[in-house]
């Protein structure tokens, strides 16, 4: 039997006798090493090159959460921003009724003076009538030829023609519903030109993201060049979000609630208006089912609810904005706004919030509701949070409510024509307190 270095050594013996000059000759063990070598160097490389690609595995995995996370947010976004132009739309239609309800008053008492002063004189040519059936049936020639000239002269002018109302009473209703049309189809022509425009830069913004995403894999790019590239978007995306504002810049509505708190109002409860098993306190600040904090109320204040668990604050609202936030504690409770001479006595609903033409109610239990004049509506959310903001346009005609978190979630819009100062309002189920903020 041969050892390893004698085997070796033959192997070198037959390769050098063969003549293999195409490569060099040398001992196993010295090979191996060399290779072995090698081996370590691509071992390293490969466990580097594994460790980068689980950085740029990571990397991506972030990127694909922040891609959904400002997809959810530019979502919001833009739905706030829409709500804005709708809310608006709104508006300007409360204007055009409007319009066009002092159009109809105008015309109408064009048309009822010219009435009144038709009929007047039909009573008129009613009499002259009779005079003359009288004067011609007379037997007295003296007493004809006396009264003629005189009836004469009246009959003559009676038949003077009557001033006909003009056909242009109605030409204003006709210019409205021509400028509305032609608002409507600018309108809805600038929405189809614009959405599609942004639709496109979408499209294009995507197609540029995907060739940067390659690039990436093959080199980083240079920090000044992605720096230059952001503000060039940036100012892109600033030109397409500026385009032909002219719906919302005149009525910039708050959206944030730092933006609603610039209109916050101070309130107070008013003990007088509180059914008797209702306690008042911290400050009036807050209510819950008990025995009255103050037993020297009067029991029969002329503004007391007597059969409803109710009461009103203390002021009256009726500036140009005003805005509050109630906390609820307990299943059931109503966030009113009323008119002061609402029902305090009855058991119908001439004294429940939302149940006549003097209140609007929103209703709070296992889902949200709004009332009035005793017709209601389900809203689909559920309460999420126990603080309530309500936000009123008094002259515009629109009552807002708000769940206030961290954000303000839209509930539900109402809208009149509110005529006399609006007084906060609140009824209270079993176990429920209700606390107003202090928003100052």
């Amino acid at each position: 039997m041969f050892t390893a270095a004698q085997r070796s050594w033959s192997y070198v013996q037959v390769c050098a006798s063969a003549e293999h000059t195409g490569h060099t000759i040398g001992a196993v063990k010295g090979e191996r090493r060399r290779k072995e070598e090698e081996l370590k160097n691509m071992q390293m490389k490969s466990k580097q090159n594994l460790q980068e690609q689980k950085k740029k595995c990571k990397k991506l995995q972030t990127t694909l959460k922040q891609i959904q996370e400002e997809a959810r947010n530019t979502e919001d976004y833009c739905g706030s921003v829409l709500a804005s132009i709708i809310d608006a739309l709104q508006r300007h239609y409360l204007s055009v009724k409007e319009l066009i309800a002092a159009q109809e008053e105008a015309a109408a008492a064009k048309v009822r003076t010219s009435l009144q002063t038709l009929q007047v004189k039909m009573e008129e040519m009613k009499k002259r009538s009779a005079e003359l059936d009288h004067l011609a049936q007379t037997d007295s020639d003296v007493y004809f030829l006396q009264e003629w000239p005189s009836l004469r002269r009246r009959c003559e002018k009676d038949l003077h023609p009557h001033r006909e109302i003009s056909e242009d009473s109605l030409i204003a209703f006709e210019f409205t519903k021509r400028a509305v049309d032609e608002f409507g189809s600018r309108l809805e022509e600038f929405c189809d030109k614009e959405f599609a425009s942004i639709s496109q830069s979408a499209d294009n913004e995507q197609q540029e993201s995907g060739g940067e995403m390659e690039e990436e894999e093959e080199e980083e790019e240079d920090d000044d060049d992605m720096q230059e590239r952001c503000e060039a978007r940036s100012s892109e995306c600033h030109g397409l979000c500026g385009v032909n504002n002219t719906l919302t810049e005149q009525t910039v509505e708050p959206k944030t609630r730092a933006d609603f708190l610039q209109y916050a109002c101070v309130l107070t409860l008013d003990p007088d208006t509180a059914h008797k098993d209702l306690a008042i306190s911290a400050g009036d600040k807050k209510v819950r089912l008990g025995p009255p904090m103050n037993k020297n109320l009067p029991v029969h204040s002329p503004k007391r609810f007597i059969h409803r668990r109710q009461v009103l604050c203390r002021e009256g609202l009726q500036a140009e904005r005003c805005y509050y936030e109630v906390e609820v504690e307990g299943d059931k409770a109503e966030i009113a706004l009323v008119y002061e001479g609402i029902g305090r006595k009855t058991r119908t609903e001439q004294s429940a919030f939302g149940g006549n033409a003097n209140s609007w109610s929103l209703d709070r239990s296992k889902s949200y509701s709004v009332s009035h004049r005793g017709e209601g509506i389900k809203l689909t959310k559920t309460p999420g949070h126990h603080r309530i903001g309500v936000y009123l346009e008094f002259k515009k005609g629109a009552l807002w409510f708000y769940e206030v978190s961290d954000n303000m979630e839209f509930l539900y819009r109402l809208e009149a024509e509110f005529t006399e100062p609006l007084y906060p309002g609140f009824w209270l189920g079993e176990k429920c307190c209700i606390r107003i903020c202090d928003l100052r």
